[in-house]
């Protein structure tokens, strides 16, 4: 993925002058942040339950957050992409979607 210079609000992220209404015309990712408090158990736990991974894709996603500090687990429209984030949230881990360029 290339570069996008963005600005955070309300864990979504996007560039600047993408208006709410273009937003949710995107493409997304949803990234998922490395932390030092949750277990590898619980990241993968997270991943099969709610973005539908396999235990081994979850495996590994979670291997990449933990040496790259980040990840995009999972691509689509923002409507698609929003309910997964909001319930990475309930479960502490740090979630954000970003806006993609098409």
């Amino acid at each position: 993925m290339g570069r996008i210079d963005m600005i955070t609000n309300n864990n979504i992220k996007f560039k600047e002058e993408t208006d709410t209404a273009t937003l949710l015309d995107e493409y997304c990712t949803l990234i998922i942040w490395n932390d030092e408090v949750n277990t590898f158990d619980w990241v993968i736990e997270t991943l099969v339950d709610i973005c539908n991974h396999s235990p081994e894709q979850a495996e590994q996603c979670a291997m990449i957050i933990h040496h790259k500090g980040k990840y995009a687990v999972k691509e689509g429209s923002y409507d698609t992409l929003k309910p997964m984030c909001d319930a990475i949230l309930d479960r502490g881990i740090g979630a954000t979607i970003e806006v993609t360029a098409a």
